[in-house]
């Protein structure tokens, strides 16, 4: 345990060390290239901007590389509200986009490496606190009820995942000039994925909920180990069938910061998501688990051997 957080710590201070090199070559960029000037900072004056991002965000990154926490806590801090600040510019003037970008991405690794120095840890376990903590469903509700109570799920998690943000993100993406162009057929293309992935996301949770007791919703989990269906096949096929979806959105959007939003959320799911979820399901279900993620891929999909496990329907 203790070796594992000493790790932690060191590729966080690693983080900051690499954060402070990239700092100033993209300061020296900045000051000797007319193009990195304009797409990261636009009309912004960038000596101005250098006077405080220099020794907040340069400086105080290569301090936190020494292990200093007030550092980190400076540079952490110092990042989001640049990033912050840049993207409110860039959605009225239309420029910084790509710096938008940067600092965005900044400030996601910023605050996971401070996270690491402060709590020897990335904090994960609120994820699953609240309204979306591990729950069983209640044991007397009918298969009726966790099927409506399913499907009432997914019209408000497609509705919010599906549309609000995509749509959100594809405002965004050609208010700060980030769009790129797609192929032709990216559209159609999109369309018919985007329906098998939907087919595949009902058909999973119709049979979660028909034969598991419960919902997919934490808060209402199954009380039987689900391995009919597709989850035959794969371990995960609601989580692969909404990756596979946002993806198609981003192709029938022409958008492809909507397909980096959905590789992020896959990376989010599988490696923060995932090893709570089956930590969870170890607990409740045992060796009838274990069994069943040695025998069943979590990504890819694979024809089971005949009777693996007693439950295998």
């Amino acid at each position: 345990m203790v070796e594992s957080v000493t790790g932690l710590v060191r590729w966080a201070r690693a983080y900051f060390a690499l954060q402070a090199i990239a700092g100033v070559s993209w300061w020296i960029a900045v000051f000797t290239s007319p193009v990195v000037r304009e797409v990261t900072l636009g009309n912004l004056d960038p000596v101005a901007v250098a006077v405080f991002d220099i020794p907040l965000f340069v400086v105080a990154s290569a301090v936190a590389a020494r292990g200093v926490r007030a550092a980190a806590v400076v540079s952490a801090g110092w990042t989001c509200v640049v990033a912050t600040a840049m993207a409110v510019y860039a959605t009225i003037t239309t420029e910084t986009g790509w710096g938008v970008l940067c600092m965005g991405a900044a400030s996601a690794g910023s605050l996971t490496a401070l996270s690491v120095l402060l709590l020897g840890r990335v904090p994960t376990a609120w994820i699953i606190r609240g309204p979306f903590a591990f729950r069983p469903a209640a044991i007397r509700q009918a298969a009726a009820t966790h099927v409506v109570s399913t499907f009432g799920q997914i019209v408000l998690f497609w509705g919010f995942f599906l549309a609000v943000i995509p749509y959100a993100i594809a405002f965004l993406e050609q208010r700060w000039a980030l769009a790129l162009p797609f192929p032709t057929l990216a559209g159609p293309a999109g369309i018919a994925v985007l329906v098998l992935a939907s087919a595949l996301g009902i058909w999973s949770a119709t049979v979660m909920s028909t034969l598991g007791g419960g919902t997919p919703l934490p808060a209402a989990m199954p009380h039987r180990l689900v391995i009919a269906g597709p989850y035959r096949w794969i371990r995960n096929p609601m989580a692969a069938a909404g990756i596979v979806q946002g993806a198609a959105v981003g192709s029938i959007l022409g958008s492809w910061l909507v397909v980096a939003y959905a590789v992020a959320g896959s990376l989010v799911w599988n490696y923060v998501v995932r090893p709570l979820e089956e930590a969870d399901l170890k607990e409740r279900f045992g060796e009838e688990f274990e069994r069943y993620r040695e025998t069943v891929r979590c990504w890819i999909p694979q024809v089971p051997k005949a009777q693996r496990s007693p439950s295998l329907l």
